[in-house]
This record gives C-alpha cells, structure tokens and sequence, in this order.
C-alpha cells in the first residue's frame, strides 16, 4: 500500500498509479528497441566498436547535461518536464522507423537518434529523481522503487525484448513504430499527473540564483557526503560492468553461443526474470539484513555471475547466469536508489541525483567503449572476466557504505569537514538504516 505524499493515511496515491503506468508503458517500448537497435546495427556492420558507439552515443548526454538536467528539475514543474519530453522522444523515435522503412538508415544516423534518445532520458532522469519520494512515504520508498523497477523489467525485458525481436524479423521498422506510440502514451499519462510538483523552496540559505551555481552546489553536496560519496563510486563500477556487457551481448550470442535473434532476446529476458524476482525480494532482504550487506552480497553474486556467464558453453547455460546476475543486480539498485532518495532533502533530490548519475554514466559509457576494445583484442569473452573483477572491487567498497543509526541522523553526521548548506529538514524520514 502506497501513502499519499508522505503522511500516514492508507489511500492510494492515484498519481503513484499513473507515473507507475506511464514508466510501465514506456518501458515496454524500451524493450523492443533495446533488442531492435543492435539488431539493426548488426545488420549494418559487425565491427563491435562501432555497434558499441551507438550504445555509447545513448550515454554521453548525461556526462554532458547530466547538471543541468538536475538544476532545471530543481526549479520548474517536474511534471512538465516529464510530458514534455516523452512527447519529444515519441516523435525522435517515429522518424527513425520512417528512415528504417524507407531502407535509408546508417550507423551515424543511428548514433544521432540514440543521442538524442539519451538527451531526453537525461531531462526525464533529473525530473523522475524527485518525483518518487513526494508521492508515497518514506518508509514505503524501497518497496515503491522494487515495484516501479520489477513492473519496468517485466515490460521492459520480459515482455518487451521478445516481441521486439519477433517484430524486427517481420518488419525492422516495425519495433521502432511501437516504441513510438509507448513514449506518446506515457506522455500522456504523465500530463494527467494532478498536484503541486514544483520543487519546494531551499530549507536553508539560497545558493545563489544561477543555473551554474546550482549545479556546483549539487556536486558538493554529494562529494562531501561520504556515505553517498561511496555509493556512488560503487554505483559507478556496476554500471561501468553492465554496459560492457550490454554492448557485446548480441555479438556474444552470435558468435560464442551460435544464437540467433530470438535467442539473443532470450537471454535479455533471462535477465528480467532474475531481475523481477531479486527486485520484489530486496524490501524483505534489507529488513532482514540491513543495506550494508544486501549491498556487498550482491555486488559479489554479480561478479559471481559475470564469470560464470563468460564460460558457458550454450544457450541455457548463459540464460541461467544472466538470470543470476539480474536477481543481483536489481536487488542492488533498489537499494541504493532507495537509500540515496532516503539520504537527500526534497529540495536537492534532482541537482544531487544527476551530479550521482553523471558518475554512473562515465562508468557506463566507458564500460561500453571499452568492451568494444577489449572484445576485439582479447575475444568475447574477455569483458565478462574483466567484469567480474571490477564487481569485486565494487563488493569491497560496500562495506563502508552506510553507517548506523536513522537515516536523519546519517544525514546530518555523514558530511566531511563541514556541514553542507540545505542539508537541514524538519520532515526528514523516521525510517532506520542500520548495520545488523
């Protein structure tokens, strides 16, 4: 049961409803193009540095606006942001299924349709950020977030991957026409959203009236706080891993397995499975186990999975690994989602969010050009092994990651040096993070 904005009463949030239905529906277009895009890209070239740029062209934005993205949230109507870019992206996507149609598509221009694409889900990025905790309370935000990302995976990958391949095979256009629609509708739902989303004014003294000061305001805010800091770092490491894999998959499938299309959309949809079943397990888990060790185990059983992925031998046994490695890697995410929304004041939830997410995508956009590299010197295998040692690294740096005690409380003592402004808030969640 979800709370509405925060209070105690047990009525439903219809606004949770239709964000989660907007982010469902939306997500269910992702699929087909995330197996679609490769596809047509292999069909262009089998070179895999050039297939990884049209990954890596989706990621730059958020190095390049990532900022301002979460300076313009914390500023404007989150909501309008939200339509207004799905509206965009719905239009972007429908004139490449046109160019796909007319048989007139390229790799360049499938690197500048995807950085367009990742563009708008920068913007879309900063908004979302603050969106969740203002529409359920806070001890309700690890279960919102297992669900938003259980229902994103089953439309996404589960749902979405399959029929996208399905689709390519009868017509190439045919993915990209669907995927289109899906933003249209999510535009849609996000316009019906009802009440205040502009962001609240600073509890403290004001940073100044600048987008740019703004922006170094939210990079100092999260550098000096040393719990966030560390998450961050380790957040970096497991996207860095998962987009090397993502961007080689397909060639992997290919090649070392002798899949072919289906097989490929396969196996992404093992990884929802996995992933379905680690993001409802992880409220349990943290409740259980606190977040310091749900943290560090997953990072292992992802770095666990990651090699066991790369020396298999056939289909099934990779679908199990990824499987495996999706369970972890979602029971990662909800986690520390939840408890970087839980840690930040309402008022800095997009500036710190995208000053965070800018870390994550340096990880990931050079963890997809260099499994292009590493790949092509070393074989397809290589990224996996590689991977596996980095999650490692990552498994290490969770163990400092939270502190005991409540969550206002790691809010207020977890800074270095000195006590950032904005960091005090009377309506601070209650809800205890500790080291059991």
């Amino acid at each position: 049961m979800f709370f509405s904005r925060g209070t105690s009463h047990t009525k439903p949030d219809p606004d949770f409803q239709r964000l989660w239905a907007s982010v469902t529906v939306s997500s269910l277009g992702d699929g087909m193009r995330f197996v679609a895009l490769p596809l047509l890209a292999a069909q262009l070239t089998s070179d895999p540095r050039q297939i990884a740029a049209v990954y890596l062209a989706e990621q730059l934005p958020l190095l390049l606006f990532g900022l301002f993205s979460g300076a313009l949230a914390d500023r404007v109507d989150r909501r309008r942001i939200l339509w207004l870019v799905d509206a965009v992206r719905a239009l972007t996507i429908g004139a490449l299924a046109v160019a796909v149609a007319d048989h007139s598509v390229t790799i360049h221009l499938l690197v500048g349709v995807g950085f367009l694409l990742g563009l708008g889900q920068t913007l879309y990025n900063g908004a979302w950020s603050g969106m969740v905790p203002t529409l359920v309370a806070p001890t309700d935000l690890t279960r919102a977030n297992a669900r938003l990302q259980a229902s994103s995976l089953v439309a996404d990958t589960l749902l979405g991957t399959p029929l996208g391949a399905l689709l390519f095979g009868v017509a190439a256009a045919l993915p990209f026409a669907v995927d289109a629609v899906s933003f249209a509708g999510a535009a849609a739902l996000a316009l019906m959203l009802r009440g205040n989303f502009q962001p609240p004014p600073p509890a403290g003294p004001s940073t100044g009236g600048t987008l740019c000061r703004d922006m170094v305001h939210g990079v100092r805010w999260l550098w000096q706080h040393r719990l966030l800091r560390r998450l961050c770092l380790a957040s970096g490491i497991t996207n860095l891993v998962g987009a090397g894999l993502i961007a080689i998959l397909v060639l992997y499938a290919r090649q070392v397995l002798g899949l072919g299309s289906l097989g490929f959309a396969l196996l992404v949809a093992s990884f929802a499975l996995g992933g379905v079943a680690g993001a409802a397990g992880t409220p349990r888990l943290t409740a259980r186990f606190g977040n310091q060790r749900v943290l560090k185990l997953t990072a292992a059983g992802t770095a666990i999975a990651a090699a066991a992925a790369g020396l298999a031998q056939s289909g099934p046994m990779a679908a199990a690994c990824i499987a495996m490695y999706g369970a972890a890697t979602l029971a990662w995410n909800v986690t520390a989602v939840s408890l970087r929304q839980a840690l930040v004041p309402s008022e800095l939830l997009g500036r710190v969010a995208m000053a965070y997410q800018m870390v994550i995508g340096g990880g990931t956009a050079l963890g997809a050009a260099a499994a292009g590299f590493v790949a092509d010197f070393f074989g397809l295998r290589a990224p996996f092994f590689a991977g596996a040692v980095l999650l490692l690294a990552a498994g290490l740096i969770s163990t400092r990651i939270t502190g005991a005690g409540t969550l206002p409380t790691q809010r207020a003592a977890a800074f270095d040096g000195h006590v950032p402004e904005q960091r005090q808030r009377s309506d601070g969640p209650a809800s205890e993070a500790e080291d059991h």
